[in-house]
């Protein structure tokens, strides 16, 4: 069994706020990149030089950045990939995670110096596909999320030099891979140029589907008055069975959400990272689940989500869809963010709605204390009391308080 310390949790970064998020709850290693080259266009907030910024300030945290260069390019996007990519040989990113093997190509030219991570973009499901990856030079393989843990553990045994990562939480593509076209189809946004729509999780009303080569065949879809959201994939959620994908051969855990908000990132970052450090200190296995199932209760099972499932993991039979809505209600809502503590005031910038007496729990950086409380008076930064904060204001809010609460601690209101 490896030793749990070496297995890296991986977070997403849209941001270089969310970057300090991740690693300020534990993330080992972040992704992210530029929208150019990069499967997230329309929210990243990465321009060129937060690249740099970026790489050297994970290094001075002794963590790790992986730049994304993960498109389907067309002739057009070449043009512009020599130039960035001799910027990333000198800025020295912990690897460049490829799906085009063209891309790659042009990355062992200009980029000789940075290691190759073949994309999830690139479906690889088998043995000889990671095998033939490797023969390229490719550091890690990505595995496809319609990898089954059986098969990962084939994947490993025969092909066992090669890194593979995996992803263990959040949104699941309804196309294989990723390679869907509907967002192309639909709005003329590409999926596999970083600008998915995310159509999978629109409502759609369909009375029946037919078969063209047989037209008295109907297939009748199930929907209500509302419609139905057909093609929405439940999430993502793998923290009860960590232990089985790290004795797989899984040496990164890779959590899916560069457009999702810094109290997600909060909440499942440090979900993950308590798990991976339990597992490392408790041997027991029983112990070991009851640890890991609470976790999910106490971090994830509030967020705001689409239901969790375990996606292919044992069997495509267990793959859900999430029909009746596009997500469910979430028990808790993010209203806030620490930005700042210091001598009893607690400065927040607020998300939402947050008001005198709101019942509120504190999520705090790794190995500090949760918090929960009846939220007390609120002051503007100027000092004068009042009774409510908004998000989307740019003002911070203050509070006084004897409690502890650190910088980056997120605030979620209790529904």
């Amino acid at each position: 069994m490896k030793k749990k310390s070496k297995i890296e949790l991986l977070a997403p970064a849209g941001s270089p706020e969310k970057m300090d998020y991740a690693f300020t709850y534990g993330a080992d290693a972040v992704y992210m990149g530029i929208p150019d080259f990069s499967l997230r266009v329309r929210i990243n907030k990465f321009a060129l030089d937060d690249v740099k910024k970026a790489i050297d300030y994970a290094h001075k945290w002794g963590k790790k950045v992986y730049v994304t260069a993960n498109i389907y390019a067309h002739n057009e996007h070449l043009k512009k990939l020599p130039s960035y990519l001799k910027k990333l040989n000198t800025w020295k990113p912990d690897a460049l995670i490829i799906s085009d093997p063209g891309v790659m190509q042009m990355a062992k030219q200009y980029a000789p110096d940075i290691p190759i991570h073949v994309s999830t973009q690139a479906n690889v499901t088998n043995w000889q596909a990671v095998k033939f990856w490797a023969d390229q030079g490719v550091e890690r393989v990505i595995l496809g999320r319609e990898v089954t843990l059986e098969e990962i553990r084939e994947i490993h045994k025969r092909v066992p030099k090669v890194q593979l990562e995996y992803f263990v939480h959040g949104a699941m593509c309804m196309s294989y891979s990723g390679r869907c076209m509907l967002s192309a189809w639909l709005t003329g946004r590409s999926a596999n140029l970083g600008d998915c729509v995310q159509p999978c999780r629109w409502k759609y009303k369909i009375a029946e589907i037919e078969d063209p080569t047989r037209p008295d065949m109907k297939i009748p879809v199930e929907e209500d008055n509302h419609g139905t959201y057909i093609f929405n994939s439940k999430d993502m959620c793998f923290i009860e069975y960590l232990d089985e994908l790290i004795d797989a051969g899984i040496v990164s855990l890779k959590i899916e959400g560069r457009a999702k908000s810094v109290a997600y990132l909060a909440s499942v970052i440090k979900a993950y990272r308590e798990g991976i450090d339990y597992l490392n200190t408790e041997k027991d296995k029983i112990k070991q689940k009851k640890k890991l199932k609470a976790l999910k209760k106490k971090y994830l099972d509030n967020l705001m989500h689409r239901g969790y499932t375990t996606g292919f993991l044992f069997g495509s039979d267990k793959v859900e869809q999430q029909t009746e809505v596009s997500h469910l209600d979430s028990k808790e809502e993010f209203v806030g963010e620490v930005v700042k503590s210091e001598k009893g005031k607690v400065y927040i910038k607020p998300h939402n709605a947050l008001r005198i007496g709101d019942e509120v729990r504190i999520i705090q950086p790794k190995n500090e204390t949760e918090l929960q409380f009846s939220m007390p008076q609120i002051y503007a930064e100027t000092g004068e009391k009042v009774a409510s904060a908004h998000g989307g204001t740019g003002q911070l809010v203050c509070i006084k308080t004897k409690r502890r609460i650190k910088d980056h601690s997120v605030l979620m209101r209790i529904k």
